[in-house]
């Protein structure tokens, strides 16, 4: 059975590019760093057959110096700037049916938001400068002219010159020059350079890092790393993209990490010196079958790259250390969908959503595609069994890898493929309607010590009568793991309103904090928590805590739900703590605040 890679039906709204009337077959970008002038400058390459005479490609904020088709200058126009999606660039004079060379010299401007340079005070060595690219959702087109959609994926060939060592999403053949087979979407193009060194973490993996962490970013990944590599390979098939790699950025990188291929590229928060946190690792290399070998074709079918590669994750995690902690990790899961959908606009709760011409990708981006997504996939493994449904995953993956494609063949082929096993699926529910889906029956096993816990802290009569200073002691969570924390804490929170309005809940809160040493924990998931839940109960002086820390840390998952909560209990310092730092936030986290803040 043979499946086209993009649906007739669906169109990617977010991008200007004339994707659909081009094949696209090898892009080669060359590059210089100009770190002066913070610029990329140089050409990219698209070899291409085009079904008509002009061909537009997205450009955002770049300056576009000159256009050859077949080393022949052609004439070009750059449009008015349309909101997010950028100038549309048109090509004209190109030959139909023919396939040609389409080479395009251009540069960066100050306004690209795909790339943040750093000031060698903004690292943590203070030596160098850095530079580092984060391109998904609609970003890489500020980086350079490209059909900036998902549904089209191409190989790549690079070559990269930087005073500094170079990383980009591909694999190095000589000096400068990097090249990737497996063909990728423009948003996983990923260049980093500064002052970095690696470290072995696995047999075919290394993390890089800047010397002064790279020794404790090697300790932190070097137990688990290829463990989860075997892991996702037992579950679904052979890694195909050669070298898995770890580079560890500094701390303005705006997610937990980003599955660049190749080299995946990781939030510092991850390295707690405790090997908790290295599930995100897990995520992240899970993309490099689900997002990365199979990818949406549009932002509106965004669960077919998360929510499988949450669900993949779980699995890898499931294998390593138990089924109860798959469930575990599900249930923690699942009370941030519960926030998420708390906050999110309901069109932006469907597990299919309708992501307009005039709707950013990046406004809809939320944990729900992460965990409605893995939720449905949950439902469909219970429905069918395990076996048909990892018989069904094996042959989804090996079907669509080098492939986009969207959620209604996603249906089909999971019809075709496990039969009458389907019929009682509700597709239209399950893609169409807002808000939380059927929650699972969970084991919930690790769960209940930390409900208990929970209750006994939320009692009425336990903060009215102080009895907490009787009984509470550090030995109450001794043997937990952090993720078991995690979920307490978020319990208590939840709960919180059964005692807010006593006099002792600020006290009991602080209390709490102190005993099981929880506002001292390196696990960033932690220490959010808590300073949450103490920003909330009124404990003195954590609100300035939570300013100071988000100030520091450039996580979206942190900071944008610190900031909302900073602008609840106290706007002003929400807003100041914002403008005094947001030079240090990545160009996505510092417009998403804003929005946050009515800025």
């Amino acid at each position: 059975m043979s499946f086209i890679t993009v649906p007739s039906a669906v169109t990617d709204n977010s991008t200007l590019s004339s994707y659909k009337s081009v094949d696209l077959e090898h892009t080669t970008l060359d590059l210089s760093i100009n770190w002066d002038d913070k610029i990329l400058a140089g050409s990219v390459t698209h070899v291409l057959k085009s079904e008509l005479k002009s061909v537009v490609l997205d450009t955002s904020f770049l300056k576009i110096d000159k256009v050859e088709w077949q080393n022949k200058v052609v004439k070009h126009d750059v449009a008015d700037r349309d909101s997010f999606r950028g100038s549309a660039l048109t090509v004209r004079d190109i030959e139909v049916g023919v396939v040609g060379e389409l080479k395009i010299y251009f540069s960066t401007t100050k306004d690209c938001t795909g790339l943040q340079w750093l000031s060698p005070e903004q690292t943590i060595g203070k030596k160098a400068p850095f530079l580092f690219s984060q391109c998904e959702p609609t970003h890489a087109r500020s980086i350079f002219p490209c059909f900036d959609t998902p549904s089209i994926k191409v190989p790549y060939k690079f070559d990269i010159d930087s005073k500094y060592p170079v990383l980009v999403s591909g694999t190095r053949t000589v000096g400068s020059k990097f090249e990737q087979k497996v063909p990728i979407p423009s948003y996983l193009f990923a260049i980093a350079s500064g002052n970095l060194k690696s470290k072995v973490i696995g047999l075919r993996s290394h993390v890089w890092a800047e010397p002064e962490i790279v020794d404790s970013c090697q300790w932190e990944f070097e137990a688990d790393t290829e463990l989860q590599l075997e892991a996702a390979e037992k579950l679904l098939f052979k890694y195909e993209w050669g070298s898995y790699d770890v580079l560890v950025l500094p701390p303005s990188f705006p997610f937990g990490g980003m599955e660049n291929p190749n080299i995946t590229f990781a939030t510092p928060t991850i390295v707690s010196g405790d090997r908790t946190l290295v599930n995100v690792i897990a995520h992240e290399l899970a993309h490099s079958w689900s997002g990365n070998l199979v990818t949406n074709s549009t932002w509106g079918h965004f669960w077919l790259n998360e929510g499988w590669t949450v669900y993949i994750e779980r699995r890898i995690l499931g294998q390593l250390h138990g089924e109860p902690y798959r469930h575990f990790a599900a249930i923690e899961g699942w009370q941030d969908l519960e926030n998420a959908i708390n906050v999110m606009p309901a069109e932006y709760t469907k597990l299919v959503m309708d992501v307009a011409s005039d709707v950013d990708p990046d406004d809809t981006f939320s944990t729900v595609p992460y965990e409605k997504g893995s939720t449905f996939l949950w439902y469909l493994e219970n429905l069918v069994g395990r076996s048909v449904f990892d018989d069904f995953m094996k042959k989804y993956f090996q079907a669509f890898k080098y492939k986009s494609l969207d959620s209604f063949k996603f249906k089909e082929f999971f019809i075709a493929t496990v039969g009458d096993a389907s019929a009682s699926v509700d597709w239209d529910a399950w893609f169409y309607n807002p808000g939380l889906p059927p929650k699972p029956q969970f084991n919930d096993e690790l769960l209940r010590v930390c409900a208990a816990l929970s209750d006994k802290w939320t009692s009425p009569a336990n903060v009215k009568n102080s009895e907490w200073k009787k009984w509470a002691s550090k030995t109450d969570i001794s043997g937990w793991h952090p993720l078991q924390v995690i979920v307490f804490l978020n319990l208590v929170t939840d709960k919180l309103g059964a005692i807010k309005t006593d006099a002792n809940c600020a006290s009991a809160i602080a209390d709490l904090g102190a005993i099981y040493e929880i506002g001292q924990s390196r696990n960033a998931e932690i220490k959010f928590r808590w300073l949450q839940l103490a920003v909330k109960a009124g404990v003195q002086g954590t609100k300035e805590a939570l300013a100071q820390w988000i100030a520091e840390v450039g996580r979206m998952k942190f900071v944008r739900p610190g900031y909302r909560l900073l602008n609840e209990v106290d706007r002003e310092l929400a807003v100041s703590t914002f403008e005094k730092n947001k030079t240090f936030y990545h160009a996505i986290c510092r417009a998403m605040v804003e929005k946050d803040l009515g800025l």
